[in-house]
């Protein structure tokens, strides 16, 4: 990564101050002074991250990272250059490589989010968020992938909406970077943002963009609630998981699961692992080339017996398979 602008002064005057005063009072930015990486790709909704992450008197670094998927994108980079040193922040490039092929958009978003790191900020919308809720419906997501993103400095600008950042670059003169692949169909972001929101909302008469980011708020309540009574369930202790109510039970065996994989179990191997603890069968195979066993009334995870006796799956369930768990 090559940093190309000096930081300037957090409490240095806002140039945009008249037009984010409004719209700050709905981000949710951390405290002034504080240091905060933004991702910034040239956007518009990443510039108005930028501009109004400045305006909160944090610290800002903007962070633009090239996949170098398409002609002319190390060119993007100076777009926010020059946007980091008109509102004062410090400006870095990086450049990754990521190959076109299958699962393209989420093995750029991982390439990113690496580069950026687990705390940086992006410039997520209401608009992003309701696309999310959708994306993870049709892959059959439980309670925690409808609660989609989550409000905070990590995604400060989930109240606003898509119209209010492109309107915001317009009104301080900025050219935001026109990404095509945003366009590309073959991606499915991209058909629920052209094609689904809009025939949802069509049908809905409204504007559901609203309507399942508040449904993403509530989940998330919902969510955090279940976490925190699945947190009382002992995965280990079969009795506790087999009495435990389904939901409950669930999120013990997925949290319990996750802490012991890359990815988080499919649903089927979360309800194979119950069928354990209710004495349905003696051990089951899990992703990760893992199995859970259980013995005097406790469940214990090791790595996968090669000659599974009765009572157990013979063959293992590869991660990403089947429907993500509750």
């Amino acid at each position: 990564m090559s940093e190309l602008r000096p930081h300037c002064p957090a409490d240095s005057p806002g140039p945009a101050a008249p037009e984010t005063g409004a719209l700050l009072a709905r981000c949710t930015f951390p405290d002034p002074g504080s240091d905060l990486v933004c991702g910034v790709s040239g956007g518009p909704d990443s510039l108005a991250l930028l501009v109004l992450a400045a305006g909160s008197g944090c610290r800002v670094t903007a962070v633009h990272v090239d996949h170098g998927l398409r002609p002319g994108s190390a060119a993007e980079a100076e777009v926010v250059a020059e946007a980091a040193l008109r509102f004062g922040a410090r400006f870095e490039s990086a450049r990754v490589v990521v190959e076109d092929g299958p699962n393209l958009e989420a093995r750029a978003r991982r390439a990113r989010r690496e580069v950026l790191g687990p705390e940086a900020a992006t410039g997520h919308t209401a608009d992003d968020q309701a696309e999310t809720v959708l994306v993870n419906l049709l892959r059959g997501a439980g309670v925690d992938g409808l609660a989609a993103m989550r409000p905070g400095p990590r995604h400060p600008l989930l109240a606003l909406r898509r119209a209010e950042t492109v309107d915001l670059c317009r009104r301080l003169g900025l050219a935001p970077v026109h990404d095509p692949s945003n366009d590309d169909p073959r991606f499915v972001r991209n058909r629920i943002r052209h094609e689904l929101v809009p025939l949802c909302s069509a049908i809905a008469g409204r504007d559901i963009v609203p309507v399942l980011a508040r449904q993403a708020r509530v989940l998330a309540g919902d969510a955090d609630l279940l976490g925190a009574l699945a947190s009382l369930v002992d995965p280990r202790d079969a009795a506790s998981l087999a009495g435990a109510p389904q939901a409950v039970a669930r999120r013990s065996v997925r949290g319990w699961l996750t802490g012991q994989a890359a990815h988080p179990p499919p649903l089927d191997a979360v309800e194979r692992v119950l069928e354990v603890a209710r004495k349905e069968r003696r051990a089951t195979e899990v992703p990760g080339g893992l199995r859970v066993s259980r013995s005097g009334g406790r469940l214990s995870i090791g790595p996968a017996n090669p000659s599974p006796g009765p009572g157990v799956t013979g063959t293992p369930v590869q991660s990403g398979r089947g429907h993500p768990g509750e």
